[in-house]
């Protein structure tokens, strides 16, 4: 099997031995103690692909594995992407859902109960419902905004359509709800740029203070993880492996709802947008 050359993919695989190859770059690949998978998720450098040609390489109980794709697969509090893979008759199966493999850098497509079945070595496209992810990048992109105005860890969260949620363990903190909603406000209103990087788990392990979550860990096991960074003054600074929109003007306003008491030290700010449209 022969892959495009001088595209970085992550190779995964059930065994350690070949540990050391990820994030190699993939050609001629052969089974090592199990089955090998090469599957480029195209979303961790660009959020904006809503479609992309894609062969099937695997049909499990899981769903359906493809050698690329652009749909993230539901973790770290983000709702997996929904869309269709276009088989090569042309017709439209729907993805209900993605969710993650048995690597941590796997996507796999969950499609409906009713849609054709598919064989492995089919070339498909696959296709995002681009209005829901777009929504989910700008709450998502909303959601570090807010992390990076309470000085507490976070606990927990969610990403949501309609609604979005940061747990933090405040201590003897106390939120004032019109507070933070200045605070958004500047921020919103910043036009600041979203960008990534890569570090390595040496780098992340030498400086612990880049992870706010207290409860979910940054997505690890490849040999790299993704830092976001919003602002050239770096506004918000912590790994992430989620979708986010490219400028915080895309946002547009964000109007904080209820603050409620989850705890003697948790406290729960649930976030909308003024424009979820």
């Amino acid at each position: 099997m022969r892959w495009d050359q001088g595209v970085k993919q992550i190779l995964l695989c059930d065994s350690d031995l070949v540990a050391s190859a990820l994030c190699c770059f993939a050609t001629d690949l052969l089974p090592i103690n199990g089955e090998i998978f090469v599957m480029e998720l195209i979303f961790r450098a660009d959020a904006y692909a809503k479609s992309c040609e894609a062969v099937v390489q695997k049909i499990d109980e899981k769903g359906v594995w493809l050698d690329r794709t652009i749909f993230y697969a539901e973790g770290g509090g983000q709702p997996g992407d929904k869309g269709v893979l276009i088989g090569p008759d042309g017709t439209k199966r729907t993805v209900a859902n993605a969710i993650k493999g048995d690597g941590p850098e796997t996507s796999v497509h969950v499609l409906a109960e009713d849609a054709p079945a598919l064989a492995v070595g089919d070339k498909v496209t696959a296709e995002i419902d681009w209005d829901h992810r777009h929504t989910l990048m700008r709450m998502h992109t909303a959601m570090h905004l807010l992390c990076s105005i309470v000085p507490a860890g976070v606990t927990g969260g969610q990403v949501g359509l309609a609604k979005s949620r940061l747990d933090f363990d405040v201590g003897e903190t106390t939120l004032v709800k019109e507070d933070i909603q200045a605070a958004l406000d500047g921020l919103s209103g910043k036009d600041a740029p979203v960008t990534f990087r890569w570090i390595d788990d040496a780098d992340l392990d030498a400086n612990p203070e880049l992870v706010r979550t207290m409860s979910v860990a940054p997505p690890r096991g490849s040999g790299k993880v993704r830092l976001i960074s919003i602002g050239d003054d770096a506004i918000d600074l912590q790994p992430c492996g989620g979708t986010h929109v490219a400028n915080t003007s895309e946002i547009g306003r964000i109007v904080v709802g209820k603050i409620e008491n989850k705890g003697k030290r948790n406290r729960r700010v649930n976030i909308t947008l003024e424009d979820p449209a």
